[in-house]
Formats: structure tokens, sequence, C-alpha cells
């Protein structure tokens, strides 16, 4: 086996938010040559290193004893190796994110995040994190980076104390190469490069640009000139709030609030609608996702409540990962998802036979379980405050702009 788990995105940022709220103190440490730490578990031979080969001996090779850069096995191993000696420090791995760790002893505690050789650690108590860190350094090769600045890619500023798609552009596959002369003309351009990155970033701290790339995306295989020219406004749109931060804060009450929505049969194509949703934790955005729902919905009710059903799985997964935690008492109660659907609304909530869902897949009715088993409630908003609006459709830039405060991305300008 060669698998080898990696920190969801969606647990840093929840991580960073309770850091906010919390006033934790924040570091970060490296691992030098991180896979050369791993315990092989099978045999593995390799050739005599150029330069190191015994001389009598050419025919041979050698036996390794540890992993090292390049064994397909090497992430898994180190993986071992490190959950091993953190478990065996007291240390409790989140069970729905295996790259998370926490430590509580009485009112103290520390959470550690592990992305494959970085090390983010958040705790209360000054005592403890020294003492973890000792520890590391003891087990492994480490570099001190002491507060956490830029993790993953991702820029950390903290202080203790315009629209890239606009209502009215659309895209679908007539506007892809037709003829041969349109694909070459194409295929100078770095499309699928951009697309990339440009997926990169918003997976990471731009919610507001999801439903743009991921747009973007649909056409990666065959895409046209208009297509190329939306990807550079979504990079001038970038360009200009450059400053923009997603942002965390305290807030006297600590609650995840999320927001569901759908457009209906927005696709040109096939006719199908977009969902989004978007969950927030100390007034800043920790989890989000837009996508092309998979089936044809048949009314603006349908496509809003596959929205909510999107919604409520990763709202249960949400409330696993911060149970695992054990610091946010008031997770136990239901997790508030609003939707700006009344009729989506009122049918999670009651078990009337209805001739206008009678069709919708079993899978989709688990919303009505999980709001009677009162794990998740649903709320109506008026489609002016819905969120995860952005995610599913191009909006005029007023609304957009308003929306996009809301998720919690501020210039940096008005937070130093």
């Amino acid at each position: 086996m060669t698998f080898s788990p990696v920190s969801k995105k969606d647990s840093l940022r929840i991580v960073l938010a309770l850091v906010a709220q919390y006033d934790l103190e924040l570091h970060q440490m490296d691992v030098k040559t991180a896979f050369l730490n791993g315990d092989l578990e099978e045999e593995v031979y390799m050739d005599q290193p150029e330069g190191f080969v015994v001389a009598g001996k050419e025919h041979m090779v050698c036996k390794l004893r540890k992993s090292i850069y390049g064994l397909k096995q090497a992430s898994r191993q180190w993986y071992l190796k490190f959950n091993d000696t953190i478990t065996s420090y007291g240390f409790v791995e989140v069970i729905v994110d295996r790259c998370i760790y926490v430590k509580i002893s009485g009112s103290k505690f520390i959470m550690l995040v592990l992305y494959v050789d970085d090390i983010l650690l958040a705790a209360n108590d000054m005592g403890m994190l020294h003492d973890t860190k000792k520890y590391l350094s003891k087990n492994f090769e480490m570099k001190d980076m002491g507060e956490a600045s830029y993790v993953i890619g991702i820029e950390i500023f903290r202080d203790r104390s315009q629209a890239p798609i606009q209502k009215g552009d659309k895209f679908s596959k007539m506007q892809c190469p037709k003829n041969e002369l349109e694909r070459k003309e194409m295929e100078r351009i770095p499309y699928a490069s951009v697309v990339g990155s440009l997926n990169y970033v918003q997976t990471c701290t731009r919610p507001d640009i999801t439903f743009a790339v991921g747009m973007l995306g649909r056409y990666q295989s065959n895409p046209g000139m208009d297509h190329w020219k939306a990807a550079k406004k979504v990079l001038r749109y970038l360009q200009g709030t450059k400053e923009h931060m997603l942002t965390f804060r305290r807030s006297n009450h600590l609650e995840i609030i999320g927001y569901s929505d759908s457009d209906y049969a927005g696709c040109v194509d096939s006719r199908k609608s977009t969902f989004g949703y978007l969950f927030q934790l100390a007034g800043g955005a920790v989890s989000w996702k837009s996508g092309k729902q998979s089936v044809i919905a048949t009314s603006t009710m349908e496509a809003e409540f596959v929205a909510c059903f999107e919604a409520t799985i990763h709202a249960l997964w949400l409330r696993n990962f911060i149970s695992g935690l054990q610091i946010v008492d008031n997770i136990e109660k239901p997790l508030r998802i609003y939707c700006d659907n009344s009729a989506a609304v009122f049918f999670s909530k009651n078990d009337k036979y209805s001739k206008g869902a009678k069709h919708m897949e079993i899978k989709y009715l688990s919303v009505k379980e999980e709001v009677q088993k009162r794990r998740v409630s649903f709320e109506h908003i008026g489609t002016d405050m819905m969120v995860a609006d952005p995610l599913t459709k191009g909006l005029p830039p007023k609304a957009f702009i308003g929306h996009v405060e809301r998720m919690g991305i501020i210039d940096k300008a008005l937070l130093f």
C-alpha cells in the first residue's frame, strides 16, 4: 500500500478560525528530509550509488534499511512513522482527518496539523507548545520557524488586538474550437495551466472565484478563445483584489453557519443546475464548494433541495471533525444551514407526501432524516443575504461585492 493521507484545506481553515477565536499561539515547524525517516515494511533493493561502488562486488545490489526519496511508498512510510511517534506522546488523531492531532491536559490543549513535511502547532499554553517542539526535535531533524507566517503557499497575517463573472456571461460547447485551425490556435495558450493555478487559489482562500473557476474547468479538454478571455478576466480580478484576505475574527458566539444555494438549469449544454454551499466559522469561510448537479432538476425546489443534500453531507463531516477536536462545546446542537427557497426549507422539515418530489432519488431524502435527528436544521433567508449565491451564478458587481465581504474576504487596508 502506498496511500498517504494529507490534511484537508477545510481542516486547516477551521484550525485558523479557532486560533482567532481563542487567541491561540500559532507556530510552524518543518521536517528536514522527512521521507528519510520512514521504516520499510518490504524488502527493497537498489543499484549501488555512483561513486560508492564496492570494488569486486560490482555485480551486487544494496538492500535498503530505511526509506529514501523516490520510493513509491516513501510518503506513506513517513506518515506511519510520524503517526506512531506523535501518538506515543499523548496526541490523538481526528478520525475524519488523520493528519490533524490534538492533545488535551486539563484546561490546556494543543492542535497539530501535518501537511507532508510542514507542521502547524496551535496551543493555548506556551509551555505545552515548547514541550511538543522539543519532543519533535528529539525524534526528527526539525527546523523551528517560530510564529507561522507562510503555510503551503498561504500567507498568514495576524493582528491580535470587481466581480470576475458578471450576470449575463454564459459559456457553452458552442464556444469550443470547431475546426483544426482553431484547435491549433488554442494549443499555444496555457489554458489548462492557468485554470489549474486558479483552482489552487480558490481551494485555499478565495471562495469568491469558485464558480468562475468551476465553469472554466468544464471546458479544459477543448477550450475556445471565449473561455481563455474569461480566464484572463478572473486573473485581472485577482490582480485587482490581491490585497484582499480571508479573515477570521473573535466572536461572542462561536457557531458554524452554513449557506446552500442553486441556480436552475443554468448549464447551457446539459440544462443541469449548479449547486453551491459555504460554511463560516469565526466570521470567515472555512468550507465551500460549487459544482454541477448530477441530475436534471424539474423545478427550482428540486434544484435547491439537491443543493441542500450536498450541504448536509458536508455539514455532517464538519460536525464530526469539530467534535473530534473536543474544544468546541456547542457543536452538538443542530448545525444551521440557510436556504433562500421556502419550498425546499418546508420540504426538509415535513413528512407530507409531495407529488412534485415523488421521482427524486432516495439519497436526497436523507436530508429529512438528518433534520429529524437534529443534526442539521434548515432556515429560510432572503436572496440578498444568501452568501452562497456567487457560487452558483454570475451576479451584478454590487451584489457580488456585498456577498464577498460577507464571506469574510476583506481588503487588508481595512484591517491593519
